[in-house]
């Protein structure tokens, strides 16, 4: 059996994707080719996506992975959205079958499935949420699902924000997700932090907050992965917060993520060992 699958993104260069896919697939003696489709390589914006889409669909791809900052353009070029990519408002992966293509999002399922393991226990009464695009969407209704009370969203784009916030109460209930301006306004009573901008990244170097507004009581959560260690990791340990890479959810969702592409289950503790394997 031979696959070909892809990720369309941006800045996309240092993804662990191709060989976490290939490694695992080998392992199940699949043929998998895993292309990188990054818009900054070609020169191109957003607006490549619809061209790029259908290519892929000629081309015989089997399946796309879809990151920043496509995850929500790319859903009205698509014939049928999973429940819960509808419910999060963003796709991250897309299955192409005899020529209909599926939105799906395994961010979700991925961000759950690394904290979990990573920061079991950990106090969801009061959660901010930094970032209201495609990956905090997926953050946002991952962690209302495990059982976070009150959900703060804070996005540089205020109606954004509150658009996310008001689909989560719809979805979740009444008044368990709001809206803040302001981060340090956010932070004062809260237990944890989810940060899903790309801040952070290679591309986008930098710290998304203030440092001194961190304190021990507040567990951190990032989403960004390249680097694994970014400066708002660095400054959470320093002060004692309990922390999260962005490697688990990388390494959750990519789990799902096979699943969809080939129907088999990956061994998701050797995708993890390979991953950090990879980075280390």
């Amino acid at each position: 059996m031979k696959l070909l699958v892809g990720l369309i993104g941006a800045g996309i260069q240092g993804s662990m994707s191709p060989a976490l896919h290939e490694e695992e697939a080998r392992h199940h003696e699949l043929r998998l080719h895993y292309q990188l489709i990054d818009l900054d390589v070609a020169g191109v914006g957003v607006e490549a996506l619809p061209g790029l889409v259908q290519a892929a669909r000629l081309m015989g791809f089997a399946c796309l992975n879809i990151t920043y900052p496509c995850k929500q353009a790319v859903i009205p070029l698509l014939d049928e959205l999973s429940e819960e990519a509808r419910a999060i408002g963003a796709v991250n992966t897309v299955v192409i079958s005899r020529g209909r293509l599926v939105g799906h999002n395994t961010d979700g399922t991925g961000w759950s499935w690394g904290f979990q393991r990573a920061l079991p226990g950990a106090n969801l009464a009061r959660v901010v949420l930094l970032g209201a695009g495609g990956a905090g969407s997926a953050c946002a209704d991952a962690v209302l699902r495990l059982g976070a009370r009150r959900l703060v969203i804070v996005d540089r784009e205020a109606r954004r924000a509150a658009a996310l916030a008001e689909r989560m109460s719809a979805i979740h209930g009444a008044d368990r997700a709001g809206i803040e301006t302001d981060i340090a306004v956010a932070l004062k009573d809260a237990y944890g932090l989810i940060h899903a901008t790309p801040t952070g990244m290679t591309k986008y170097p930098g710290i998304p907050l203030k440092e001194e507004l961190l304190r021990p009581g507040i567990w951190v959560s990032e989403i960004v992965y390249v680097p694994l260690e970014t400066p708002l990791l660095i400054a959470a340990r320093r002060v004692g917060c309990r922390t999260m890479d962005g490697g688990h959810m990388n390494v959750g969702q990519a789990v799902r993520g096979f699943k969809l592409f080939t129907g088999l289950d990956a061994d998701a503790a050797r995708m993890e060992t390979h991953f950090r394997r990879l980075v280390g």
